[in-house]
């Protein structure tokens, strides 16, 4: 994955934003909404596109694209940088493969220690009975 190409393929919306800020919030557009085409991207393999379409098929619209919106900061610039750095961890995450699990059987030692449990735990069960009088 290389971030520098995934960024030029970015696409940014300004908006207003709701929430604090008074009058701020009426006169300035500070929330982003960043776009990705998943679908068109040509600085991702054709398997990195399958795994995230498969990881990230929640997120992502019906043409592949997936939206992100920022409005924490008062700032555009900031919330830009924010959009920026939550897609970039997105995608970092979601395209790790998982390790396969390798079934493992337990050893001789452990089979041979919870015989010999079970053992002494059925004793200690077994003296507690009433003696029979026979």
């Amino acid at each position: 994955m290389n971030s520098i190409e995934i960024l030029k393929e970015l696409n940014f919306k300004a908006t207003r934003s709701s929430g604090a800020g008074g009058q701020h919030i009426n006169k300035t557009s500070s929330k982003i909404e960043l776009t990705f085409d998943l679908g068109n991207s040509i600085s991702l393999s054709k398997n990195e596109k399958e795994l995230l379409k498969t990881k990230l098929s929640s997120k992502l619209t019906k043409e592949n694209k997936l939206v992100l919106f920022c409005e924490e900061t008062r700032s555009q610039h900031r919330n830009k940088e924010l959009a920026i750095k939550r897609f970039l961890d997105l995608l970092k995450k979601n395209l790790i493969r998982p390790k396969k699990r390798r079934p493992t059987k337990p050893s001789k030692n452990s089979i041979k220690k919870n015989t010999e449990r079970k053992k002494r735990t059925s004793v200690k069960k077994a003296l507690r009975k009433k003696p029979k009088l026979d």
